[in-house]
């Protein structure tokens, strides 16, 4: 499989290409901020893009869509109304991109699988799971999907499952679920009451531990 993590500025975005070896189709995920960087990667590695996900349809993250989709013939990939379900399956070539629908930091918002055979699966997670905290919410209906969708669905992935954010705010830019699975203190919490209540004195936790 092909995969790279492109920087793109705004807040730390991060967007992703991925392809597949031998029939050289690939995908665009988040291209916002420099969607003519993202494209000009593909091209270097000779991809077509088959592809265009959003993680959620924030401006941040799904503002390069006009400028991807006027230079290829991508199909669009997002969830909410009329979008891609939940489980859905897309393929390039070998590689096989799973739609998982995870409702929390927006009610579109959805982590892209992709996975190729012999390999772990990366997980483009968007603004629903950074490396050592989650996406940001209220406290109520929307924290409650969030705290589902990071229990029911990504901690049901395998440990060795790779974890790729759409920004680089958390400790690194990259992790796995096992990894987060044990030190991740919002997956620590043992209820949703106490991930609400994480979420709602975060800035006191983070001085108490020196997190940036």
């Amino acid at each position: 499989m092909i995969f790279e993590q492109i920087r793109v500025g705004g807040d730390r975005n991060l967007a992703y290409l991925i392809g597949d070896d031998e029939t050289r189709l690939g995908a665009v995920v988040d291209p916002a901020h420099d969607p003519a960087l993202v494209l000009e990667r593909a091209g270097a590695r000779a991809l077509t893009i088959a592809y265009l996900v959003n993680t959620h349809g924030h401006f941040d993250h799904a503002g390069g869509n006009e400028h991807v989709l006027a230079r290829t013939r991508a199909r669009l990939i997002a969830a909410g109304p009329g979008g891609a379900g939940d489980g859905e399956v897309f393929a390039l070539g070998a590689v096989v991109l799973r739609v998982i629908h995870t409702p929390g930091h927006s009610p579109d918002s959805l982590c892209l699988l992709a996975q190729a055979p012999g390999e772990p699966g990366k997980l483009c997670t968007g603004d629903t799971l950074f490396v050592g905290k989650v996406g940001g919410t209220g406290f109520g209906d929307d924290a409650r999907a969030e705290y589902e969708s990071l229990h029911r669905k990504l901690l049901a992935l395998p440990d060795d499952t790779e974890v790729w954010p759409g920004h680089d705010v958390g400790t690194a830019p990259r992790s796995t679920i096992g990894h987060e699975r044990r030190t991740n203190p919002f997956l620590l919490r043992a209820s949703f009451e106490e991930f609400v209540e994480l979420k709602r004195h975060w800035a006191e936790y983070k001085r108490a531990h020196g997190i940036a």
